[in-house]
């Protein structure tokens, strides 16, 4: 079968159905989420009748669409109050509501303060905003969400609910389903407005199969903006911004991957995102051996920040230790970074922030790593270093002198139509290099950089496979890459 071979399309449709029929939530989920939801909400009513401004209480996300998938538990709950309450006084009037919605919930910060906790089994957020008359108008990122909710629960049927819960199932089993900073892949909104351009999700994939970045969809005819971006999905709620800027090219291509391989051949267990069998040690050395690169992390203790801002330091300070590992000529194969789980690494906050409570045992310190696999382990003890041509006057008998000075150098000789010389290298070993000062020269995360400089441990080789103790499920995936 080629591949635009498709087999016949009720082959397709029957692995459809029965993925409909399993992500649809049944009547007992959605009475017991209404009612959970209902009752949130009253109190939270209740409780802004004592502020003494006035405010709202909407309910918005795939909840309140009716677009979640069967077993999520999420009710987001925002509170709005008007464009001329100051942002201290919204922040605190927005917890004292939450704290009384949300008895057992804790503070969590986004751009600001809200709530979050657990109400009869439901993953509660209770979030205030302000109540703006246009999405352009917004002070903070949260305030666009009930123009998003307005607009798809204007559009969005039950036919089209149906094939939004099939395609986060879908994105959810290929990986790429997450606006968060880590995963950097398609958001709840996004894919929402992705069936709706489409017309379900079956278009959707016949759609993606043959997307060539960049793909621009613009649902309101806004006319689009530049955006350097691989996919462009304007925001019907607001021209300027770009829905899909978080969403990587790597993960728009998997969709196409992932499009093109389902359609071939509809399986449905493509839906399912099967967690990945743990690396142990012992498996780690022996993928190590069977490469027979040279491994390196440079583990040290995360940073107590939030996964949307602790990754993207990672993967910054993983690049700039990439490049400086490529041009001392050790060939960086591929990496990877590892980090600690985020309630782990924030437990400490609250303390910071002033609580006096116990923030976990001092000894049991999270750790993030950097890991990197190079191609080349040693270089020669010399280094060719080339000078300007011999002809260009004024530069070429700059770098002679200098060098016919140093009598640590091999040179300066002509070779072709230049001066070179061969000079002591720097670094002869990857590890060397990584357990230096120059470790600070290359580009690392601000709070990476402030954690490596209280200290930090360069493992190599077999050493490396210590850490599958902690990141077995991360590595695994790193020895088994998929698309």
């Amino acid at each position: 079968m080629t591949e635009r071979d498709e087999p016949a399309g009720d082959d397709v449709e029957a692995v459809l159905a029965a993925v409909r029929g399993r992500v649809t939530p049944d009547a007992d989920e959605r009475e017991r989420l209404r009612a959970v939801a209902d009752r949130v909400m009253a109190d939270a009513r209740e409780a802004i009748v004592d502020l003494p401004v006035e405010a709202d209480v909407v309910q918005v996300g795939s909840t309140a669409r009716g677009t979640w998938v069967a077993g999520d538990r999420d009710i987001d709950v925002f509170v709005r109050f008007p464009p001329d309450v100051a942002r201290e006084d919204l922040e605190r009037y927005g917890l004292q509501v939450g704290r009384a919605a949300v008895p057992d919930g804790r503070e969590e910060f986004a751009e600001h303060p809200y709530i979050k906790g657990e109400v009869e089994g439901f993953d509660v957020d209770l979030v205030p905003c302000y109540r703006l008359e246009r999405a352009t108008d917004i002070r903070s990122a949260v305030d666009r969400t009930p123009f998003h909710n307005a607009y798809l629960a204007e559009r969005i049927g039950p036919d089209l609910a149906d094939d939004v819960r099939v395609a986060k199932a879908f994105l959810k089993g290929v990986g790429v389903y997450g606006s968060d900073l880590r995963t950097k892949g398609f958001s709840g909104y996004l894919t929402e407005l992705l069936v709706l351009e489409y017309g379900g999700f079956r278009p959707l994939l016949d759609a993606a199969r043959d997307w060539l970045p960049p793909v621009e969809l613009d649902p309101e005819g806004h006319g689009t903006r530049v955006h350097d971006d691989p996919l462009v999905v304007v925001d019907p709620t607001d021209p300027a911004r770009n829905v899909a800027a978080v969403c990587s090219a790597a993960n728009v291509a998997r969709l196409t991957h992932h499009a093109r391989q389902f359609l071939a051949a509809p399986d449905e267990s493509v839906f399912d995102q099967s967690p990945r069998n743990p690396l142990t040690p012992e498996a780690m050395a022996a993928e190590l051996d069977r490469r027979g690169t040279t491994a390196l992390a440079v583990v040290f203790d995360a940073p107590a920040l939030v996964d949307d801002q602790l990754y993207p330091q990672l993967e910054k300070s993983l690049g700039g230790i990439v490049g400086e590992l490529d041009r001392r000529g050790f060939d960086a194969l591929r990496g990877t970074v590892l980090a600690a789980p985020e309630a782990e690494r924030t437990r400490s906050l609250d303390s910071a922030a002033g609580d006096d409570g116990d923030d976990g045992d001092d000894g049991d310190v999270p750790i993030a790593a950097l890991f990197v696999e190079c191609a080349v382990a040693e270089r020669p003890r010399v280094e060719r270093h080339e000078g300007p041509p011999v002809h260009v006057d004024a530069h070429a008998a700059g770098f002679y002198e200098t060098y016919a000075a140093d009598e640590s150098v091999y040179g300066p000789f002509v070779d072709g139509d230049r001066y070179v010389v061969e000079r002591e290298r720097e670094f002869t070993t990857p590890e060397v290099l990584l357990a230096s000062d120059a470790l600070f020269d290359v580009a690392l995360g601000v709070r990476v950089e402030s954690a490596l400089r209280g200290g930090y441990d360069v493992l190599v080789g077999e050493e490396t496979a210590v850490l599958a103790d902690r990141f077995g499920a991360d590595l695994a995936a790193y020895f088994d890459p998929r698309p």
